[in-house]
């Protein structure tokens, strides 16, 4: 098996040759700081409305090296942290008009990838969500009452025979679907759209660690970029610029991949139409079928490491690999005699109040863009437009969002946050063992948690 080495996306795609790092000090007119989806999909952007414009990517070690190229592979619709937090200062109907925009970015990558020849083993599925103990089927349905009220949502109920017919999980009482969500590579998906975005004129330079963003300036192991326009799109990593360590909390996430299944197993699950499959557990898992015929599946392994220090390459503890196994034996115990071929871990952007954000301060020049706490891979390409927007001055629906110059509060100080992190997620994982025993309500300590994380 293999453990760390980035991730099996990048095992099977091929790791890329490093791009050569910035050749000394220069100027551009705008300076994207992090080759991830967010800063591709930025630079595409601008240069499709702005060929003229000197677009530079600055990117630590390659493409793709953060949760872009680490993720679980769901292309969905998902607005970071709910939609009701908004309504203190947006109308439903704004709100409502968000989630539109959210659904259509899972066309719009899809017709990127496909105007350009990306092959990003990308099929439409939709999203499916079950629930396998009492506790968890209480959460669903008082879920799915809730998004019957909100407009674009397109959500289904599946009673249990119906919805193990689309997925077979072991213990199913039912399941919501809705059709707005795809599988992807997402290796593939980050290292065509460098290519796409390299053949637009943008210069992309890896092996470049950036110390700090300051006004229409970065700062860089090898050089300074002078620049009209900066965008920060860091994620994960912001933490390790200078006065932002504690902005953004680095989330670890962790995932398995097996052997290609043999089509007797594939019969017996019923999945076979490219749906992403979560769960309604607290530390909840996500899982999808790869073009390959595994089973990738991932969830919260260490959650958070002191101080905010992020990983390097994806190196995950025999604890964390054996657990994602067994919630995946758990969903399929015809899976069990399955070898684990690869396992890996990454770190996510999480702001204090969970809710992903794109702004622009034209005063400075600095825009940025982040917080998906796991939900990027689609909200990345509504942020790259909402940032072009910005920065060009475009009097566009998008720069109205919600997301739009929304700020949380920092984190709080060492050790706090790490006390108060691995004590939550371990809060939830003694959660989900009570759920688990029979209990048919929400446990009162993922109650209690909840209240202390003011997740909606």
């Amino acid at each position: 098996m293999h453990n760390g080495r980035v991730s099996h996306w990048f095992e099977q795609h091929g790791h890329p040759a490093v791009r050569p790092p910035l050749p000394g000090d220069l100027t551009s007119d705008v300076t994207i700081v992090g080759g991830g989806f967010t800063g591709l999909w930025s630079a595409y952007y601008l240069k499709q409305m702005r060929p003229q414009l000197r677009v530079v990517v600055l990117e630590q070690r390659h493409v793709g090296y953060g949760a872009s190229g680490r993720n679980g592979g769901w292309l969905t619709n998902s607005i970071t942290g709910g939609r009701e937090r908004y309504l203190v200062s947006h109308s439903k109907t704004q709100i409502e008009n968000f989630q539109r925009l959210m659904n259509q970015s899972v066309d719009e990558v899809m017709s990127v990838c496909a105007t350009h020849g990306i092959d990003a083993d990308i099929k439409r599925g939709g999203e499916f969500e079950v629930a396998y103990t009492a506790a968890q089927e209480g959460r669903l349905r008082q879920s799915y009452a809730q998004e019957r009220l909100w407009a674009h949502t397109d959500l289904r109920l599946l009673e249990a025979a119906e919805a193990r017919s689309t997925i077979n999980v072991a213990g199913t009482r039912c399941a919501l679907w809705h059709p707005h969500a795809a599988r992807v590579h997402p290796a593939k998906l980050v290292c065509g759209l460098a290519q796409v975005v390299e053949e637009l004129g943008v210069e992309i330079y890896e092996g470049t660690i950036v110390s700090e963003i300051r006004p229409h300036t970065v700062q860089t192991s090898h050089g300074v970029v002078s620049s009209e326009f900066v965008i920060r799109a860091t994620e994960g990593f912001t933490s390790s610029l200078a006065k932002l360590r504690r902005l953004w909390l680095p989330m670890n996430s962790s995932m398995i991949v097996t052997e290609p299944l043999d089509a007797k197993i594939w019969q017996e699950l019923n999945w076979s139409q490219g749906e992403v499959l979560g769960d309604f557990a607290h530390v909840y898992m996500y899982a999808q079928r790869t073009a390959d015929d595994r089973i990738a599946l991932g969830g919260r392994g260490v959650p958070y490491r002191f101080g905010s220090r992020t990983d390097v390459d994806g190196q995950t503890p025999q604890r964390t690999i054996d657990e994602l196994a067994g919630i995946m034996h758990r969903l399929f115990p015809v899976t069990r005699s399955a070898e684990i071929d690869h396992a890996w871990s990454g770190v996510l952007g999480v702001p204090r109040d969970w809710a992903a954000t794109v702004g622009f301060d034209r005063a400075t020049g600095v825009g940025w863009a982040g917080g998906y706490v796991g939900t990027g891979v689609s909200a990345t390409n509504l942020a790259g437009r909402t940032l072009r927007d910005l920065i060009l001055g475009e009097d566009s629906e998008l720069v109205r969002l919600p997301w739009v110059n929304r700020r949380a509060r920092l984190w709080e100080p060492e050790p706090l946050r790490w006390i108060a992190t691995r004590g939550l997620y371990a809060a939830y994982r003694l959660a989900d063992h009570v759920e688990a025993r029979g209990s048919t309500g929400t446990s009162a300590i993922a109650k209690a948690a909840d209240i202390l994380t003011r997740k909606p």
